[in-house]
């Protein structure tokens, strides 16, 4: 009996502290709700990811032309036919997004000190807009590159600062139907986010198909162009939205409303400072080990994996197969992750537990279905494998939000987008080509990239018992004026 009254004060203080915080937020709020702002952001994503699928498509990627013996010549189709490009410069094109990507993301987040975050989203899909209109009247090889470089600065705003964005406006409380206790939307909110990854992916390679069957390839950067516009437009017409620990507006000004808190200044020593106390922090620095070795698998499994599949398991329809898993399991896996860690009480500890223990069991499954000669055995247990896999999304990107106070967020988001490309995605292809190339044998070489899921998993298990504290409601600057609001931080009227 007194377990389970205990646990009825728990749900009655939950839901007092809910009431507080419903009566903190204000009458009559914005139009543009919680739930829209997730809702734009998610298309935003969704579009990033379809331009990466787009072109890698055959339909807009293209290949080269080819001559029989005979003498009777083919011309080439898409970027690679029309540009003439070697193997090599498609591979560099596919991945030079990520050199904009890469230098503009700490240098958005740090921006956002001064700036207005909303606005610097405005500004980088501004960019992201001019780059992939540029991509579509490119010339040649060089062209090309630079506007896809332009492509990944665009980019770079967005992936610092919409996390926060989410973070800061998903609901804080939802009661479960029981009415015995709590859970928090936050993971399942950043969890939709992230969703929009695979199913990008898988939408731009059928979008990249379609219009490359029908239109010239140019035509497929142009329809990005098109579906992204209005959404930089929405950046620079909306009323300036406040991220928690920034309080300029878009005119540079303090804001007498709604602060929690004023930052006094900021300049390049303070980013220095700023990426000091990220460094020395044991709970970020151990998650993002932990995301690099996860996504140094990932990375690879996405170029390689067809290969692989089709080598190991004769698949004839191995672009298919593979993509298709990726999708579905992207898509219930993240979503998954999500709302389990909400079920389980979204803290970092909790975060840790979950990653290492589906990413464990994951990898147990990935790595057993490669020992399997039967096709239609390694795609079952792949399947689940991957189902668990990707639900660390929510709960990685959980901890890099919360283990840091609110103005590091964006450089924390940055750093993390920094860290799991150039240490991950990016050398993994490469070096498991050069494993394939020594051993020549694809089961070896899955097994052995498979395996270092084993290691992400010990590393987000010790995380678990670092000393973890949720620094969501701390004060965002040591020398900042705090003041007193009734008001919600972000959404609210003018």
């Amino acid at each position: 009996m007194d377990v389970v009254d205990g646990g009825v004060d728990r749900g009655q203080n939950r839901r007092a502290t809910m009431e507080r915080d419903s009566d903190d937020k204000i009458a009559d709020p914005s139009w543009f709700s919680p739930k829209k702002l997730l809702f734009v952001f998610c298309v935003v994503n969704l579009i990033n990811y379809i331009d990466r699928g787009a072109i890698a498509s055959n339909g807009v990627n293209g290949s080269l032309g080819t001559c029989t013996s005979t003498g009777t010549c083919s011309s080439g189709s898409g970027i690679q036919g029309d540009f003439n490009l070697s193997n090599f410069q498609d591979g560099v094109l596919s991945s030079a997004f990520m050199v904009g990507l890469l230098v503009a993301s700490p240098i958005f987040a740090s921006v956002a000190k001064s700036v207005n975050p909303f606005r610097l989203i405005g500004i980088g899909l501004s960019i992201w807009t001019l780059a992939v209109i540029g991509c579509g009247l490119s010339f040649d090889f060089w062209s090309i590159t630079f506007c896809r470089m332009f492509v990944g600065v665009g980019e770079a705003s967005f992936v610092s600062l919409a996390a926060p964005f989410i973070d800061d406006n998903a609901p804080h409380a939802q009661v479960a139907t029981s009415g015995m206790y709590m859970f928090t939307a936050k993971s399942a909110w950043l969890a939709m986010f992230y969703m929009c990854i695979p199913t990008g992916y898988a939408l731009g390679y059928v979008y990249g198909g379609l219009v490359g069957s029908v239109l010239p390839w140019r035509a497929a950067f142009w329809g990005e162009a098109i579906l992204m516009l209005p959404f930089a437009v929405l950046g620079f017409v909306i009323k300036p939205l406040h991220l928690k620990g920034f309080a300029p507006d878009d005119k540079g000004k303090n804001r007498t409303d709604n602060l929690n808190v004023l930052p006094t200044g900021y300049g390049f020593s303070a980013v220095l400072k700023d990426l000091k106390l990220l460094l020395v922090d044991k709970v970020y620095v151990t998650n993002i080990l932990g995301y690099i070795a996860y996504n140094f698998v990932l990375g690879a499994y996405s170029y390689w994996g067809p290969k692989a599949g089709y080598n190991i398991y004769k698949m004839e329809n191995a672009d298919m197969i593979f993509g298709g898993i990726t999708v579905i399991c992207g898509i219930v896996g993240t979503l998954s992750g999500g709302v389990v860690l909400d079920f389980m009480d979204a803290t970092i500890s909790n975060a840790f537990k979950l990653l290492s223990v589906s990413t464990f069991i994951g990898g147990l499954f990935c790595f057993a279905a490669f020992c399997f000669k039967s096709m239609y055995a390694f795609l079952a247990l792949f399947a689940v494998g991957e189902l668990l896999v990707f639900a660390t999304q929510g709960p990685v990107n959980f901890i890099v939000l919360h283990c840091v106070k609110p103005s590091l967020r964006p450089l924390a988001m940055a750093m993390s987008t920094v860290s799991i490309h150039i240490f991950g995605d990016v050398p993994s292809s490469p070096l498991v080509g050069v494993l394939q190339d020594y051993v020549h044998n694809w089961r070896v070489t899955a097994l052995v990239l498979t395996f270092v899921l084993f290691p992400a998993a010990a590393i987000w298990f010790i995380g678990i018992f670092l000393n973890s504290v949720d620094r969501y409601n701390e004060d965002s600057e040591p020398d900042a004026v705090t003041r007193e609001s009734a008001v919600a931080p972000l959404l609210e009227e003018a």
